[in-house]
């Protein structure tokens, strides 16, 4: 007896603790680091829990807890066509950043994360259309940074967005493109105009060059004359003073010894017309001859032996 008694005490303490850790799961909830928690009542929110820990409620069906992922969220928009100012179509690929600030107004106001994003989704392009409505092509698109504008665009874009989220409890980050682009039916004529606008600039930088190359030349032929001119003056006041030094040193040594001079430049003369394939026909008294005379015995006729030659 006193065996079955202690039996019945322990399955009655065992029914008693499931009974207190199964109400105590109903009264008490835990809520994580990267969470937010609306506590509601018969469906209508109560308390608002934003601080991590064990807290308390009444049991379901009573008080009920929804729970909010409190961390950075991603919204991927995909490619969306737009109109710049000057009527230019681009196609843009964008994302923003976002998370819940207000877990209260996000409940009343789009319930879950994907009614978040469906409305995301029209604030993000509506205001991202009426801010590139604002901006011509050339703004967005070029390679200056001083004009470049295309980073003001979308800190207008995100806070823009910021502030038409806010009654939804959500916060904008940031709002952030990865391409811009043309449609695929605008591209080739966009090509071909960009070509069309790099050959006219390459024709005008051609140009600028071969005027600039002919400055060059007729400065280095200008200056090439002048310096021939020096030169050529240099050279005829030089050959001037030679053929006179040349003159008087001649003159001196004739006024010295005539003869000698006179024999010199015939000697001169007969280096510069005589060579081993010169036939010269030429009087015998010729003055160009003499020389050739000039040391040779003389020939006299034949006649009777003196007594001197015996």
């Amino acid at each position: 007896m006193p065996a079955k008694k202690g039996w019945m005490k322990w399955v009655v303490g065992l029914g008693i603790f499931f009974l207190l850790f199964i109400m105590g799961n109903l009264v008490v909830f835990g809520l994580d680091t990267t969470e937010f928690a609306v506590v509601t009542q018969f469906g209508r929110p109560i308390r608002t829990i934003l601080e991590p820990g064990l807290h308390f409620k009444l049991p379901d069906p009573i008080q009920t807890v929804k729970r909010y992922d409190n961390r950075l969220n991603i919204f991927e928009a995909g490619q969306v066509e737009f109109l710049t100012k000057d009527k230019k179509s681009v196609v843009v690929d964008y994302y923003g950043s976002w998370r819940i600030e207000d877990p209260l107004e996000f409940m009343k106001s789009v319930e879950s994360k994907a009614g978040a994003e469906a409305r995301l989704s029209d604030v993000f392009s509506s205001v991202l259309g009426v801010q590139l409505g604002r901006f011509e092509l050339a703004d967005l698109v070029n390679t200056d940074p001083a004009t470049m504008k295309l980073h003001d665009l979308l800190a207008d874009v995100s806070r823009s967005c910021r502030e038409r989220t806010e009654s939804y409890g959500i916060e904008v980050v940031n709002v952030e493109l990865r391409t811009l682009n043309f449609p695929e039916k605008n591209k080739l004529s966009v090509f071909r105009r960009m070509k069309a606008e790099r050959e006219q600039m390459a024709r005008k930088y051609r140009s600028e060059g071969s005027e600039e190359a002919a400055k060059i030349r007729a400065e280095a032929k200008k200056e090439q004359m002048q310096l021939l001119s020096e030169a050529y003056k240099e050279a005829e006041i030089t050959r001037g003073e030679g053929d006179a030094e040349a003159i008087r040193i001649y003159g001196e040594a004739f006024q010295e010894d005539p003869a000698f001079y006179k024999f010199m430049r015939t000697l001169a003369a007969y280096e510069t017309i005589i060579d081993d394939r010169t036939t010269a026909v030429l009087p015998a008294d010729s003055e160009l001859l003499r020389l050739f005379g000039e040391g040779r015995p003389a020939l006299t006729p034949p006649g009777p032996e003196t007594e001197d030659q015996k």
